[in-house]
């Protein structure tokens, strides 16, 4: 990304954040994960940035994209569990985007279930429609809700802390962006096996006491 283009994004972000602070977080991750084409990762990103200069605080960020990531995901479900087939095949004709990615999102949705509601939170463009999926796949929301929940913790946390601790370059921070989806996933994944094995170890040790 080029220098001009990195300053535009600066401007434009600090305006906002100026203007309406925390707000910026919460509708533009909100209006991202529940369809709407709004940048939230950068928007997590440049708070991140923000808290590092000392104009915001850090953990109230991260919990504020939390709320914004599980509320419009939960809208997207509910686009696509009341709206049904006939919701979703209106936007297959006027979207192309959502044409071309929904037989095979259709195909791991319905292979993987609500670990495909987890990944999906850490890929540009599926994450826009990961609630509309599960919805419209008849996925149980309170099954959802907890894999979306989980994978909105890690993201949020995840890119506002990198935003955080690269915030003395923010050229070189908005270069991280097209990495993000990797670096955010690889995380996730790390942050699971980790879960896993401290589960069978508590697990283990419980029952070696009894």
């Amino acid at each position: 990304m080029s220098p001009t283009v990195a300053d535009t994004i600066f401007q434009t972000l600090s305006n906002f954040f100026a203007q309406y602070g925390y707000w910026v977080i919460f509708f533009g991750v909100m209006l991202e994960n529940g369809g709407v084409p709004v940048p939230g990762e950068t928007v997590l990103l440049f708070a991140g940035f923000l808290a590092h200069e000392g104009k915001m605080n850090l953990d109230r960020a991260i919990v504020t994209g939390i709320a914004g990531a599980t509320l419009g995901d939960t809208l997207g479900y509910c686009l696509g569990h009341y709206g049904g087939k006939a919701f979703v095949e209106w936007l297959r004709r006027r979207l192309g985007f959502f044409a071309r990615h929904f037989q095979k999102a259709q195909t791991y949705y319905l292979k993987h279930g609500q670990w495909a509601v987890f990944v999906a939170r850490f890929i540009t463009g599926l994450r826009m429609f990961s609630g509309l999926f599960a919805g419209s796949f008849n996925m149980s929301y309170l099954r959802f809700l907890a894999f979306d929940f989980s994978g909105a913790v890690i993201w949020a946390t995840v890119i506002c802390c990198v935003g955080f601790f690269f915030g003395s370059n923010w050229h070189r921070l908005v270069q991280l962006v097209k990495d993000f989806d990797s670096i955010v996933l690889a995380a996730a994944g790390l942050a699971l096996v980790a879960g896993v094995i401290a589960y069978y170890l508590r697990k283990r040790k419980a029952g070696a006491k009894a």
